[in-house]
């Protein structure tokens, strides 16, 4: 059917809808604004920003382009998917009012109360002086959330009093991340899970699931990072916990949005904790997770065009199919990520990837070599903190893992790190 899709954003994320993408018989062309060096090989990469709204809808309307994907939260905080609609364009993603529940800690916890969705207990402060009166009549460790997109960087767990107010003081009177306000919740025990789901309004279809590892270092030690490394099925989710849920949380969410006037339409995350009190909400996110989609959408056997039209058009949703394969992803990220880094360093050994069935590189933050800066092999460098991710496919989750870490150490870099214990909870 030949039709064109520009897919919105640039890592590794973005890959991994770019390449499910490339498997529809129905896509003829793809476009990628910005992309990256890895999507280059199967999209045409546009030099516009994803925050670049107004350029983005021209390009749209300029090139008759059929669909629009949305990756990152920052275009659709911006209201992108109303700016599109507006012109007549068919997009893929929740609108400004609908994106609301990532965009803002303090708008989900209170949709959540009020439509009974369990999550942790917590308070809203705008003034420091109260907040660290709270966090003081608390025992360690609570949770601190900036009230606003943060780039996953806005959560913090501090362990003592003298650094929750270090954290707050940050947060709330050197605006680290902007003017805004703080969510203080407690502290909830257990495995956390990746809930991602196809939204509709009140139609709400869910994918395979999936977990992901925040932690810089092995051992889950180190600073909170976007993740490190992710994978699918979870063998300790059960029928039950899945049910409770869709259920409990995932479609109720879905119709208190309907009912707030801001339904929702596109990927609605639920980032879930499996507590020894049941199961609790510790986040909602509008989009596609990311580094989860580089191991969820590789399971996926019907056609995503399909699925994105379905929920664009709001016309029915055949069954979605997932693969029975496991999948690990490893993350090779930049040195001294999530902190200061340097880019520009050759990345060799990509080439010889390519051909293996069982392993696929998503491109999380990379580039062309600029001129005069001499690459022996593909002319790949490293453009950001999060390099890329490599994913193993298996018949259970310790071949995944071992397709996957063999094909990581093909890598040739001089400044990336990974985690070697990606899925360690369940191996």
């Amino acid at each position: 059917m030949d039709k064109k899709v520009l897919v919105v954003g640039g890592g590794g994320r973005c890959h991994a809808i770019v390449d499910a993408l490339s498997r529809s018989p129905k896509v003829g062309k793809i476009y990628c604004a910005p992309g990256n060096a890895g999507i280059a090989a199967q999209a045409e990469c546009v030099p516009l920003k994803d925050t670049q709204v107004g350029e983005l809808k021209e390009f749209a309307l300029d090139n008759a382009i059929d669909l629009t994907v949305v990756g990152p939260e920052a275009s659709l905080a911006l209201g992108i998917v109303d700016e599109f609609e507006s012109a007549g364009l068919r997009i893929f993603g929740p609108s400004k009012a609908a994106a609301t529940i990532e965009s803002s800690k303090d708008f989900a916890k209170r949709l959540m109360a009020k439509y009974g969705v369990p999550t942790a207990a917590y308070e809203t402060f705008e003034d420091y002086g109260k907040a660290v009166e709270y966090v003081r009549g608390h025992s360690m460790p609570v949770v601190l959330k900036y009230d606003g997109l943060a780039a996953g960087k806005g959560v913090v767990i501090p362990d003592t009093f003298t650094e929750a107010e270090t954290i707050l003081r940050e947060m709330l009177l050197d605006d680290m991340f902007g003017k805004g306000k703080v969510v203080i919740e407690d502290f909830l025990t257990g495995p956390e899970f990746s809930l991602m789901c196809f939204v509709d309004g009140e139609k709400v279809y869910p994918m395979a699931l999936s977990q992901d590892h925040k932690r810089a270092y092995e051992g889950d030690r180190g600073p909170n990072t976007g993740g490190m490394g992710a994978y699918s099925p979870l063998p300790f989710i059960t029928d039950e916990d899945m049910e409770y849920s869709m259920e409990k949380i995932m479609k109720p969410v879905a119709a208190g949005l309907v009912r707030e006037g801001c339904p929702f339409k596109g990927v609605l995350y639920g980032g879930l904790m499996k507590t020894p009190d049941g199961i609790k909400v510790i986040e909602f996110n509008c989009r596609f997770g990311d580094p989860e989609t580089e191991v969820v959408l590789p399971r996926l056997e019907s056609d995503i065009y399909d699925i994105f039209s379905s929920v664009v058009d709001g016309t029915p949703m055949s069954e979605i199919r997932w693969s029975g394969r496991a999948t690990m992803g490893f993350v090779m990220a930049s040195e001294g990520y999530p902190g200061h880094y340097d880019k520009g360093f050759e990345i060799k050994g990509l080439d010889a990837l390519s051909d293996n069935q069982d392993v696929r590189v998503y491109h999380m933050g990379t580039a062309f070599a600029g001129p005069g800066q001499e690459t022996a092999d593909n002319g790949i460098v490293t453009a950001g903190g999060r390099v890329l991710m490599v994913v193993g496919f298996g018949r259970d989750l310790q071949e995944a893992h071992d397709k996957a870490l063999k094909a990581v150490e093909q890598v040739d870099c001089s400044n990336l790190f990974y985690r070697r214990d990606i899925g360690w909870r369940v191996l």
